[in-house]
């Protein structure tokens, strides 16, 4: 179904809790791999997807203003440290020629590619470069907000701090009133 060997991923928590100094055979932890490798499968599901799959159906209507979904939840795991990052994504774009996509579509698109190990600035220049190209939109602009675990319970430690990430594509690149815009609509509450 998924691709994945969930069997090598239980044999890896295994080793990882005697690593750790763990009984991987103690009750508590006796089904624990079996679990961790469910939840890998689900949490990076996103790496069978392509995110311009969603933006393959398209509507057409006279509407070339802008188009603004924000406040998307989205979770993702730390390539660098396989521990989650959390926040909002914000999604802004301009249609051309009347195309636009479902509105949900932004949001499964931005599901999909957190879904897989990631870095923050890869899912909002993916996110991006999917709606322009996906689109052939006038202009876009991503902007996403995330609490990363790797700052908040180890290193640094410092909970609470959020990185704030942006993309810019066409018009929305190019002029900065537009921009400037749609970053004021995205800060309203």
């Amino acid at each position: 179904m998924s691709g994945m060997d969930l069997k090598k991923i239980e044999q890896a928590v295994s080793m990882i809790l005697e690593a750790v100094g763990e009984d991987p055979a103690r009750e508590g932890l006796l089904d624990t791999p079996k679990r961790v490798a469910k939840m890998y499968e689900e949490i990076f599901s996103g790496l069978q997807e392509d995110p311009r799959d969603y933006f393959r159906t398209v509507f057409h209507e006279e509407h070339e203003e802008l188009v603004l979904v924000k406040d998307i939840p989205f979770y993702s795991m730390c390539e660098h440290h396989l521990v989650p990052f959390f926040g909002k994504a914000h999604i802004a774009y301009i249609p051309q020629n009347g195309t636009v996509a479902g509105l949900s579509k932004l949001a499964r698109a931005v599901e999909s590619i957190a879904k897989r190990p990631q870095l923050q600035e890869r899912i909002t220049t993916t996110i991006a470069d999917a709606v322009m190209d996906t689109l052939g939109a006038k202009g876009v602009y991503v902007m996403v907000e995330a609490e990363h675990m790797c700052m908040t319970m180890r290193g640094v430690k410092k909970p609470g701090s959020k990185t704030v990430t942006a993309a810019a594509r066409g018009v929305l690149e190019e002029d900065a009133i537009k921009r400037s815009e749609v970053i004021s609509y995205i800060q309203m509450n």
